[in-house]
């Protein structure tokens, strides 16, 4: 990995209405690093993502890709929300080919795209079936499919797992760990689940209750594979404690 960041957020604040939701957030990614942004509900990080995408303005501070400021044209990111989003009409791999036709690829040359990639996310004999015919895993892997295949310079993922059940949301942690460290993705996660950040990322940032602000950042540093069950469990519950203990301090509700 590359000692310069790829993306560089500096002191960014965020008012919407009459509501300051950050004040002066700072982080960074550098190329093929995996950070966590962890916080309580409504404190700002989905908020964040808007910013990023363009679909909200700052209201101070700098974004800056590669050392220079990210322009409004240029949106490097390519976006997963919380759910899978498939369209009910569209077959599995027209699902996974929309990204690039929105960005102006033919259809046709979107399924050419997106056919050789099938095996990887364990979807090959799959291509033609409706996303109702699919299960909850199979659906998260083609809404991510969806979103690798655009090979933007950042993957930014907003709870992608927050609506599986406990199994079939460790299947999916161990995918995306093997999948981000195959292709060297460089990706910003959103979760409220200090164990998947600690599981996923080199780095995480803990944010304070709206308006959010960095309370903590930690380098989580254990060897991978980290999603086997039973490795490094003291080391990730060490880590998982010191984060709760940031969420919790000064939390006076039950």
């Amino acid at each position: 990995m590359s000692s310069a960041p790829l993306l560089d957020i500096e002191n960014l604040s965020c008012r919407l209405g009459n509501i300051d939701v950050l004040a002066g957030i700072s982080l960074h990614l550098k190329q093929g690093e995996f950070i966590s942004v962890l916080g309580p509900s409504g404190a700002g990080k989905s908020t964040l993502f808007r910013l990023l995408t363009g679909s909200a303005a700052a209201s101070g501070g700098s974004i800056r890709m590669n050392g220079q400021p990210l322009s409004a044209a240029e949106r490097p990111f390519a976006f997963m929300p919380q759910r899978d989003a498939l369209m009910p009409w569209r077959r599995l791999i027209d699902n996974a080919a929309l990204g690039l036709e929105i960005s102006g690829m033919p259809r046709r040359e979107a399924r050419r795209q997106i056919e050789p990639l099938l095996a990887e996310f364990g979807l090959a004999g799959f291509e033609d079936s409706w996303p109702h015919e699919l299960s909850g895993g199979m659906r998260q892997r083609a809404a991510l499919l969806r979103t690798v295949v655009q090979q933007r310079p950042i993957l930014l993922l907003d709870e992608p797992f927050g609506a599986l059940d406990a199994l079939t949301r460790l299947k999916m942690q161990r995918f995306l760990e093997a999948l981000s460290a195959r292709r060297g993705l460089s990706v910003v996660l959103i979760t409220h689940d200090v164990r998947e950040a600690v599981l996923l990322s080199d780095r995480i940032y803990v944010f304070s209750p709206r308006p959010a602000r960095v309370t903590l950042e930690i380098e989580v540093g254990l060897p991978r594979p980290r999603t086997e069950p039973g490795r490094h469990q003291a080391e990730v519950i060490a880590i998982e404690n010191r984060i709760l203990a940031t969420l919790f301090e000064g939390d006076a509700e039950p």
